[in-house]
């Protein structure tokens, strides 16, 4: 019979002798070793979730049961989970992208038995050489299975995971009297209902209580634990410290002065890259940190951070879920995150083991835009999405870049839609592809809808968080729908024990960071290659792109903290001659280019939206730069383009587009457009100009989308 001592043991193996298990950890762990029971753990960060099923792991295996199965999200969380499963004697590995030489392996050791943990993203799960091979004789012989972060299987959670709705399957195919264990410390009641649904552990009448509850209808005898998310070692702070170079100047004013180490977030990646370079410029230890880090960068700069080399990372949101540096010493947010259930995930990262971390965020007034941003490609419309399922054949494999030519979706929404409607079953994943199902599909019109709005309340509570004279603790805790929530303050905040820090800038230092930030010229890299299946649209183009443009310039990147907003305002307002400072900020940015021949001409392309921006742009190019004013790259009458999502249909609408220019022979073409989004305007223009004669062109623009 498995005792309290038993785990008690385990638990001291894993985070030392001083190490004490608590009371509600040993009734979950009880639940699942015990008596076979699900359970739903909603509990704060640092509360010890993992520790609570890998002490369950590894008294199941003793009791002769499979191994622990963990559906985890991140990287970065496996990583961290491998190596304390190895402190407790638990024998774990993970099968994710970053280590794909080791799958075989992998799969050998869990069918020989020798593994009591194998860790796998979700996106594993419907790959089809796991879910064929491997997968059945985990759901059959597992002895527990995990779903760690489990609000991502909600959409109203920290992100959409299509691929998290598949554990569902996962769950629904187990053998009898398999445990299973949903974690998270993220969840507000309707993520808790909506995990509830998913994953069919517990139950929608749970979602109101707290503490440990059987859950009648909620499951095969549900236990649901869900604790208080107050966090002792918090001081939170809101510091209203004006535009984008007023905050990046109060960061470097007093990052030095933040205790210990820690993180800084940013909503964009451009962000996150333009505030590392500035800081570093100053002196200061930090690097970037995005989703376009390298898996192996990712990893160093982690322990880089775990281990003080570095006083911060400049990171977005790919450093969240999984990240664990119990001593982190401040979370700082320059921007606000679209939801207080996001926000509270990202600050939990700080503080876990101290007895003050500081979180301070600097909200921005463009912060909504972002958020509109993020929003706008969220799932497509029905004719879209109807649009894949009649693309899709019954009995022959297509692959995602074989699908893209022939709906107008990119590669990205693309793969989003394909999992929605395999986990629907309109579709199934198989080796080298997809294959139609033939089932029926209904659009769900008043899910997205109701996701819609939960956005949006969620959007206006970050919002109000901003401009509360209340507790700022116990308003997250109420957006979280926290059950131990009472009437007493949290007593640290700003609101609570009074500002910590002001809000005002050294004039000196503001003007300076604003110039640093406000340098023009981003380098655009020119298209090298022609999407796949243009011959499915009629376009007899394939391979490398040898008539192309060199590599562009623009002022700089609508995200961009410094140009961005200045940009946005010349290009959001009505069409209009280009404003002096963009003119002196596109003239710096050609004294800076290093070009391997010096334009001789300029040409503006054709404008539905900007024709006086470009085209006075240009001229005045021509003007100060000494060169020939070519006019305008006009469309053809019957043929100009419409708007397409993807490479492909860029490209086809693209193609023959324009009437073909004369006074190009030899030329040096400075082709001048508005914003460069994905290149292929530029590609297909500079394909016309040089096969008009020109010898070379060289791609401007006011701003590049990212």
């Amino acid at each position: 019979m498995v005792t309290r001592a038993d785990a008690q043991a385990i638990l001291e193996q894993l985070a030392g002798p001083q190490a004490v298990l608590r009371d509600d950890q040993w009734i979950a762990i009880e639940a699942l070793v015990v008596h076979r029971r699900r359970a739903l753990v909603v509990q704060r960060t640092g509360w010890g979730k993992s520790a609570v099923y890998f002490i369950a792991a590894k008294l199941l295996r003793a009791a002769g049961r499979g191994p622990t199965v963990i559906v985890s999200p991140l990287l970065a969380l496996m990583r961290n989970q491998v190596a304390a499963a190895e402190r407790a004697g638990v024998h774990a590995a993970t099968i994710n992208s970053s280590n794909v030489t080791e799958w075989d392996t992998v799969h050998r050791r869990v069918n020989a038995g020798e593994l009591d943990v194998l860790l796998v993203s979700p996106e594993r799960l419907n790959n089809p050489d796991f879910r064929d091979a491997v997968l059945p004789a985990l759901a059959a012989d597992a002895g527990l299975v995990v779903v760690d972060e489990a609000h991502c299987v909600s959409d109203w959670g920290h992100d959409f995971r299509p691929d998290y709705r598949r554990i569902r399957t996962l769950i629904a195919e187990l053998g009898e009297g398999i445990p299973v264990l949903a974690t998270t410390a993220t969840a507000n009641d309707r993520v808790v209902a909506d995990v509830a649904a998913q994953l069919g552990v517990g139950g929608a009448d749970d979602v109101p209580g707290g503490g440990a509850d059987d859950v009648p209808g909620g499951g095969a005898d549900t236990l649901v634990l869900r604790g208080g998310l107050d966090r002792e070692s918090l001081r939170l702070s809101v510091v209203q410290a004006g535009g984008p170079a007023q905050r990046a100047a109060w960061l470097a004013a007093h990052i030095d002065s933040l205790p210990g180490s820690g993180i800084v977030y940013t909503l964009t990646v451009a962000q996150a890259n333009d505030i590392a370079a500035l800081l570093r410029e100053q002196g200061h230890t930090v690097a970037a940190y995005t989703g376009g880090t390298e898996a192996a960068e990712r990893e160093q700069l982690e322990e880089d951070l775990i281990h003080n080399r570095v006083k911060a990372l400049i990171a977005t949101s790919a450093l969240g879920m999984g990240f664990d540096k119990p001593d982190l010493g401040f979370v700082v947010h320059l921007g606000a995150p679209s939801s207080p259930i996001a926000y509270y995930q990202q600050v939990g990262r700080a503080g876990r083991s101290t007895d003050s971390a500081e979180v301070i965020l600097l909200p921005g007034r463009e912060d909504a835009e972002v958020w509109r941003y993020f929003a706008s490609v969220a799932f497509p419309s029905e004719a879209l999405v109807r649009k894949v399922i009649d693309a899709l054949d019954l009995d022959r494999v297509q692959s995602t870049a074989a699908l893209e030519p022939l709906v107008d979706l990119n590669r990205s929404r693309l793969e989003m839609v394909l999992k929605v409607l395999d986990v629907d079953g309109a579709v199934r994943r198989v080796k080298g592809g997809w294959i139609g199902t033939g089932q029926p599909w209904v659009y769900d019109e008043p899910r997205y809808r109701r996701l819609e709005e939960a956005r949006n309340r969620e959007q206006q509570a970050m919002l109000d968080y901003q401009s509360t004279t209340e507790c700022r603790m116990s308003f997250l805790r109420k957006q979280l729908d926290d059950p131990e929530l009472g009437p007493q303050p949290c007593g640290r905040c700003d609101n609570c024990a009074g500002p910590q820090y002001r809000a005002d800038v050294d004039a000196g230092e503001a003007e300076a960071t604003r110039e640093r930030l406000m340098r023009p010229g981003v380098e655009v890299t020119a298209r090298k290659q022609w999407p796949s299946g243009l011959s499915k649209l009629g376009i007899d183009l394939s391979g490398r792109i040898n008539d192309g443009p060199s590599p562009g310039r623009v002022i700089g990147r609508l995200t961009d903290l410094g140009w961005g907003a200045r940009l946005r305002k010349q290009l959001t307002e009505p069409d209009a001659e280009v404003s002096e400072d963009v003119v002196g900020a596109a003239v710096a940015v050609l004294k800076a280019w290093d070009w391997a021949h010096r334009p001789t001409a300029v040409l503006a392309l054709d404008s539905v939206t900007h024709p006086i921006l470009i085209g006075s742009l240009a001229a005045r190019l021509a003007e100060v730069g000494r060169l020939d004013n070519l006019g305008v790259l006009h469309y053809s009458p019957e043929h100009r383009p419409v708007a397409a999502a993807n490479s492909a249909y860029r490209v086809a609408a693209l193609h023959g587009a324009w009437e073909r220019p004369a006074g190009m022979q030899d030329a040096t073409v400075l082709l001048v457009d508005d914003i460069i989004d994905t290149g292929w305007t530029m590609t297909m223009a500079a394909r016309m100009v040089r096969a008009a004669g020109a010898g070379d062109v060289l791609p401007f623009a006011l701003a590049a989308v990212s």
